[in-house]
């Protein structure tokens, strides 16, 4: 796979400017049902020879239509960049979502970014896609401007799973729910967290088991408190190890922390960037009586991660 990504309409236009086929959202979590989208662009891209493009936004269109009650993140762009690199092939344009944006009626949307900046001869949407402003732009509209317009728009119907549709905002009730297991089926990938490698308080490191802790984006939904097993990718490179998300009962500045215990791994890492992806929700966070008791807890921990990774 070859992904290109490019930060502005203008830019995309100036580089590329070839005719296209295209989908556009937010693409959050970047689920099952996304996944179909983008498997259908890709198979039209191919039999038409037209090079496929993903137009999606950065921030999410609720942090500036609403922004008393933004939704957390399920993917932070850097995480939306990092999945897409192994499954999509082609441009990734992300334009940046502002009041100008958002004042901008679906049909000017088409006619002055879809058509005359990316030149698309198709466009492919998900069933219950709508966009613009008052999201004026519903699939019957869309419908009226191909017509009018003269582009192909193809309407991809629902991925369920237990006959339900799968959408972003049903992931963030299943974490919000602590659904850890129907959360990782819908998504048909690992959860990434990703953030830069920081000085923790080093209580880790005395009870022996010394941990990466993760500077993690603030707009990052996380899955709930408690251990997990997990897969890290650090520099390139992935490893086994188990994690843990939520206040440390010994850590006197009670915040919320994300850090693991990486397998067979002996490294300096701190300030390099690193993905951590819990795997098996394990147990809860639970109090101890004594750091001992808490390192004994932990080793259980690891046998039993060890039999699941």
């Amino acid at each position: 796979m070859s992904l290109t990504v490019y930060r502005s309409a203008n830019e995309y236009a100036l580089k590329d400017g070839r005719p296209c086929i295209a989908t556009l959202g937010t693409f959050d979590g970047f689920h099952l049902g996304h996944a179909s989208i983008f498997e259908r662009i890709h198979q039209i891209g191919k039999s038409q020879g037209l090079p496929p493009v993903v137009v999606t936004f950065h921030p999410h269109p609720r942090v500036v239509v609403t922004p008393n009650d933004p939704p957390l993140l399920l993917t932070t762009p850097d995480e939306k960049i990092a999945i897409l690199e192994s499954r999509f092939n082609g441009a990734l344009v992300i334009l940046t979502f502002d009041d100008s944006l958002r004042q901008m009626t679906a049909d000017d949307f088409v006619r002055e970014i879809l058509l005359r900046k990316f030149g698309i001869q198709s466009l492919v949407v998900g069933y219950d896609h709508s966009f613009g402003k008052n999201r004026s732009g519903t699939i019957e509209h869309l419908e009226e401007l191909a017509k009018s317009e003269s582009f192909n728009l193809e309407v991809v119907g629902p991925v369920t799973y237990k006959d339900m549709p799968i959408s972003s905002s049903r992931i963030r009730r299943a974490i919000k729910n602590g659904e850890w297991k129907e959360t990782i089926a819908m998504m048909g990938h690992p959860y990434p967290i990703h953030g830069k490698v920081v000085k923790g308080l080093g209580r880790g490191k005395k009870l022996g088991w010394p941990t990466i802790n993760l500077d993690w984006s603030e707009r990052k939904l996380l899955p709930r408190q408690g251990v997990y097993s997990c897969v890290a990718s650090v520099d390139g490179e992935r490893f086994k190890g188990m994690m843990f998300i939520g206040v440390n009962m010994f850590n006197p500045e009670k915040s919320v922390s994300v850090e693991a215990n990486l397998f067979d791994f002996n490294r300096d890492i701190y300030g390099h960037e690193v993905t951590l992806c819990p795997i098996h929700f394990m147990r809860e966070n639970m109090k101890y009586d004594s750091a001992k008791e808490l390192s004994r807890q932990i080793a259980n921990d690891k046998e039993d991660i060890l039999k699941l990774l």
